[in-house]
């Protein structure tokens, strides 16, 4: 499972130390995507296997369907650790997700996010007043 929150810095051609804690549970290969909220979804080859069988049962004949599927799977690229534990990101996933310089990598159960710092600023001050009532809304799944 992964959890936490990391400060990183990405270098000018694209690289990023990935956080030790996530190194072992992502493997030397996982699968980087275009997130929500403007963000970037990690996935372990093994979590990223699930969620593709579970997209390839989403009607091809509903357009919302295809639209989120073109979305999540044209953005996706395999990343490799190099020796120092480094990513190399490509080009049009720093673009969708605002990454130049600082950045936060954090740990949503079974993926990381990787988020600009002012963008993961940006989205946890306006979420944090509200996350009483979003915990109200959970009850109903038994959290």
């Amino acid at each position: 499972m992964f959890m936490g929150e990391y400060h990183h810095n990405i270098d000018s051609k694209g690289r990023m130390i990935v956080p030790a804690k996530f190194r072992d549970d992502l493997g030397e290969l996982f699968v980087l995507t275009r997130g929500l909220d403007q963000c970037l979804f990690g996935y372990p080859l093994s979590e990223w296997k699930i969620l593709e069988e579970k997209l390839k049962t989403l009607p091809l004949t509903k357009k919302d369907a295809r639209a989120f599927t073109r979305f999540f799977f044209s953005g996706a690229i395999e990343c490799e650790l190099d020796k120092q534990g480094r990513i190399n990101i490509a080009t049009p996933l720093l673009s969708y997700a605002a990454l130049e310089k600082e950045c936060v990598v954090i740990g949503v159960s079974n993926r990381i996010e990787i988020w600009s710092k002012s963008k993961w600023e940006e989205y946890f001050s306006a979420s944090e007043d509200s996350f009483s009532d979003i915990a109200e809304n959970m009850i109903g799944f038994d959290i």
